[in-house]
């Protein structure tokens, strides 16, 4: 080989390393700029991506929450209405006890059965009224109700206050509440004179010139009434009072503070079974609690219910769908009853009878005969007048009949401690009162599960007869004395007038009564 060639050769062979090492690095650096702009393209749109996909997500996740609060208050609105056509039908039914009863009663495991779902924390927004929700409170609901003709409501959720004193005050506290003021008596009937008012009010700050500060805080929470107006009629003590109050306060499970305004301590303390079943704490007298500013999450002023001695739950708020059937056995459970349900003829028992003396107006007149012909169809009678032991003994008497039997009056107010089935005969005066004795006495026992009778008195069974005669406006014309003037309705139907019941024609009563014990 050549030398020339060897060197050439060489040469070669040393540039075609560095040739190559040259073409790699170039061909490095492109494809690593091209790899730089994809990265950098692909980081642009990933973070686009992320921030629009975080946008649709909290969107979906609000538009979720809407469609499951709409479904929801379409299944409610739906069960309400089903609720609503199911009580129309049970009140069209003439037995409609079973169904309200259920297969099994017992009165040891009422408060387990009937007690609020227990829940970690109290929903009270479930109650409506004011607001917490700084972001929504153009759909807050106001504070009070004064829509009703009988009674005021006002809720109060979140940061409520209550000062005691001659005038008590309620307020509110929100930064997003409007500032306004009412002035409500927390009596079931407002418009009744004599009432005290309470200040209800909203305010936007929480500082001492707009809202007294809190001195003491409870977290349960609490409602103001008063015991005003009728308190005292026995009839008035419990479609004024305790129904409604039980209507109110019975959702909350004994875990709530009554603040009352017109304090009757012996008036509560007559029903002190009721009071210490409806709430566990004490009962603040409003009027009295000076210098004492008491701070709630939830307060409650005013209660009531739409009819008179009953409850309504397409139409009274309880909160769970309480009726007359569970009242009665709350009570049943609060005076620790034994009797659930009456006897059954088959039993080979006579019936209990309890026939209710009045001393006053509206009184028998030939009560013995009464007493002889309803033992003479096979009860055994019990004449009850005014009672002389304690108001729990009187209560646990009542428990122990079977059926009721009493002139239109107060009295028949007793009802409510009868077993659920057993029967109620109510005796209308003369004059045209059959509308009252079925608003007063007549639905309500069937709202509690009783069987109802009436008997209509006619005017040669009125002693009003024998006074007036029987040409006088009183006995010729009862329509036209309730459309000129009440205060005669009430001196001489309700208030002038006894009775003499024929007992021909009111056998049949006595023996309808004892087939309803079957």
């Amino acid at each position: 080989m050549r030398r020339g060639e060897s060197k050439t050769t060489r040469g070669a062979n040393r540039s075609s390393p560095s040739s190559w090492k040259s073409s790699y690095i170039g061909y490095g650096l492109v494809v690593g700029f091209v790899l730089m702009l994809l990265f950098l393209m692909v980081s642009s749109q990933f973070s686009n991506s992320t921030n629009e996909g975080g946008s649709r997500e909290m969107e979906g996740h609000y538009r979720e929450k809407e469609k499951v609060a709409r479904t929801h208050t379409e299944q409610s609105t739906g069960q309400h209405q089903e609720k609503k056509v199911e009580s129309e039908q049970q009140r069209a039914e003439k037995n409609p006890i079973e169904e309200q009863l259920g297969n099994e009663r017992n009165s040891d495991k009422w408060e387990e059965r009937h007690q609020p779902e227990k829940k970690d924390r109290i929903e009270f927004s479930e109650f409506g009224g004011g607001t917490d929700d700084f972001n929504n409170v153009a759909n807050t609901k106001p504070i009070c109700d004064t829509s009703f003709g009988k009674y005021d409501i006002c809720v109060l959720d979140g940061d409520a206050r209550a000062q005691g004193g001659a005038v008590p005050t309620l307020t509110l506290v929100s930064p997003r509440a409007p500032r306004r003021e009412w002035k409500i008596k927390p009596y079931s009937r407002k418009y009744l004179d004599g009432l005290k008012a309470v200040t209800v009010k909203s305010v936007p700050n929480p500082d001492v010139v707009d809202a007294p500060q809190c001195t003491t805080r409870l977290n349960v929470p609490a409602m103001v009434i008063e015991l005003g107006g009728l308190t005292g009629n026995y009839w008035h003590d419990f479609t004024d009072v305790l129904i409604p109050l039980f209507i109110g306060a019975r959702r909350f499970g004994g875990e709530v503070q009554l603040l009352v305004v017109n304090l009757l301590p012996f008036w509560v303390d007559k029903y002190k079974r009721i009071f210490s079943q409806i709430s566990r704490y004490e009962i603040v007298d409003l009027e009295k609690d000076h210098g004492v500013v008491r701070c709630y999450p939830h307060l409650v002023v005013g209660y009531g219910s739409r009819k008179e001695f009953t409850i309504d739950p397409s139409i009274d708020d309880t909160g769970v769908g309480y009726t007359m059937v569970n009242f009665t056995e709350f009570l049943r459970h609060s005076y620790s009853l034994p009797r659930d349900r009456p006897i059954k003829r088959t039993n080979h028992q006579r019936p209990r009878m309890m026939i209710l003396e009045r001393t006053n107006s509206r009184k028998f007149m030939n009560l013995p005969e009464v007493v002889a012909a309803a033992e003479a169809v096979g009860f055994e009678v019990t004449v009850a007048g005014r009672p002389r032991a304690s108001y729990d003994e009187f209560v646990r008497e009542v428990n122990s009949f079977d059926v009721m039997l009493g002139v239109h009056g107060a009295g028949l107010t007793n009802c409510v401690f009868l077993p659920t089935g057993a029967v109620l005969v109510q005796i209308v005066p003369y004059g045209r009162l059959e509308n009252i004795a079925k608003t007063d006495f007549g639905d309500p026992a069937r709202d509690m599960g009783l069987r109802y009778i009436e008997y209509g008195i006619a005017a040669d069974e009125s002693s009003l007869l024998e006074a007036l005669g029987k040409d006088h406006p009183i006995i010729k014309d009862p329509i036209a004395v309730h459309m000129s003037d009440w205060g005669k309705v009430a001196e001489w139907y309700l208030g002038k007038q006894d009775v003499r019941v024929n007992i021909e024609r009111f056998r049949p009563v006595l023996m309808q009564a004892l087939e309803h014990l079957h």
